[in-house]
């Protein structure tokens, strides 16, 4: 489109207005990922009537969601108002690429739709909304929902889908022969990075009902002669004696107080040549967007924690003994941090 040609910006309160009630559209994606539309219409078209049978909802209200989305370019309807799948429709099937059903499923879905709903107490208070909602911290409350559970770690594969390919490519992980990732979740993270180094060995790090997924990976990647899980917590202790520890989208979870204990169980588990590698959003200072800044009102309201600037993160490590060798940007939004013992 021509600059000159362009339609102006809508006024600043319109604006205003659309982006306070973009959860209006948030709740109709949920449902019709919820309802799995999108599987449905894989097998091609079909009218509200024929959705509403198969998910047991009401037809002229399912036609009212469909039209809706169709506008948004979800779906398609035709002459005979069928539905078929539109680009964006596709990436909400169960088998999709970049897992965003399960996105929807798990960030837009009830809990956290609960905990944002007293996102003004945590504002007025400091204090983590979603303990306030459920009387458990959010990693409690997963820890009780399976369910819920799998498709959260799901969710942070899709999230944070283009990270791992983008930190692997951008940190040397030269003379590294054993790499932890702590609180590796289900080893997307160490998978690419071992996938790229093949004479590298790893071991996934977390609790026992995460690193069973992590296992089931590794074979299926092709690379379980190389990597491993150990369950634990790293509140407790972390496995000793690697070349590196890596610790991904870990600390931003965590009150100082418990990233201080995160950190020392790791510096205590490091040889003085090993290095700790954070891989966070770094927040740029001034007006500057960056998404990170959002994602800190989540951390805020969800599972009580905080994403952090340079600044903020050198003192958080120097608190815990470690001092910051270089900050690497990646070519996505994250970079990795450089800590070694002091």
């Amino acid at each position: 489109m021509n600059p000159a040609t362009a339609a102006p910006p809508p006024p600043a309160h319109v604006q205003v207005i659309q982006m306070a009630t973009g959860y209006l559209l948030s709740r109709a994606i949920y449902a019709a990922a919820r309802l799995g539309i999108a599987d449905l219409l894989a097998q091609g078209p079909k009218t509200a009537e024929a959705l509403a049978s198969s998910t047991g909802t009401h037809a002229p209200s399912v036609y009212r969601l469909m039209r809706t989305l169709a506008s948004m370019g979800y779906f398609k309807e035709d002459e005979d108002h069928r539905f078929a799948l539109d680009e964006l429709g596709a990436a909400l099937k169960a088998d999709a690429p970049g897992a965003a059903r399960s996105s929807v499923l798990a960030l837009a879905g009830s809990w956290m739709w609960k905990a944002w709903d007293e996102f003004l107490y945590s504002v007025q208070t400091g204090e983590t909304a979603f303990d306030k909602v459920f009387g458990v911290s959010l990693f409690g409350y997963l820890a009780q929902h399976p369910g819920e559970a799998k498709l959260f770690g799901e969710a942070m594969i899709g999230f944070h889908g283009a990270e791992p390919p983008a930190v692997a490519e951008a940190y040397d992980f030269a003379g590294i022969d054993t790499l932890v990732d702590v609180g590796g979740g289900t080893g997307n993270l160490l998978g690419t990075v071992l996938r790229r180094h093949k004479r590298m060995k790893g071991i996934v790090y977390d609790l026992a009902h995460v690193v069973s997924e992590a296992l089931r990976n590794f074979r299926a990647w092709g690379i379980a002669d190389r990597a491993s899980a150990e369950p634990g917590s790293f509140f407790e202790s972390v496995p000793a004696g690697a070349d590196a520890y890596l610790l991904s989208h870990v600390i931003h979870d965590w009150d100082e107080e418990k990233c201080l204990a995160i950190l020392r169980n790791c510096r205590a588990a490091m040889r003085d040549s090993a290095r700790l590698l954070m891989v966070e959003y770094v927040l740029p200072s001034g007006n500057e967007p960056h998404i990170g800044k959002i994602l800190d009102l989540v951390m805020l309201t969800v599972p009580g924690g905080m994403e952090r600037s340079d600044k903020q993160y050198r003192e958080l490590l120097a608190k815990a003994g470690l001092h910051v060798t270089r900050i690497v940007p990646t070519p996505s939004e994250v970079s990795v941090i450089e800590a070694v013992r002091v």
